[in-house]
């Protein structure tokens, strides 16, 4: 499972990338989870199954649907509580659920 989190600079979400690890790792799941900045996601597309996008970035949402759908990778933005309380169970569940959604 590869999960992509976009967000401004690539750094605000890094705490929740490691949350999200550590809870992957405790449910013993295989999870690959990166964050970059907005202008890196167009490019790391292709290797993620998933892409959530920063609260703070829902306005690029469209312009990265665009290019996920032609890859077949589903597109949410993450929960604005979770993002804030950086609860990395949360956002892996959204991930996951998106996933196999798909």
């Amino acid at each position: 499972m590869k999960i992509l989190l976009a967000c401004s600079a690539g750094m605000s979400t890094s705490l929740l990338v490691s949350k999200m690890e550590k809870v992957a790792e405790e449910k013993g799941l295989e999870a690959e989870i990166w964050a970059v900045a907005q202008d890196k996601v167009i490019s790391e597309l292709p290797k993620a199954d998933v892409l959530l996008i920063g609260p703070q970035m829902r306005f690029l949402k469209k312009k990265f649907e665009a290019k996920a759908q032609e890859l077949n990778v589903p597109v949410d933005i993450i929960d604005p509580v979770a993002y804030g309380r950086v609860n990395g169970e949360a956002v892996l569940d959204k991930a996951m659920e998106l996933i196999e959604a798909k």
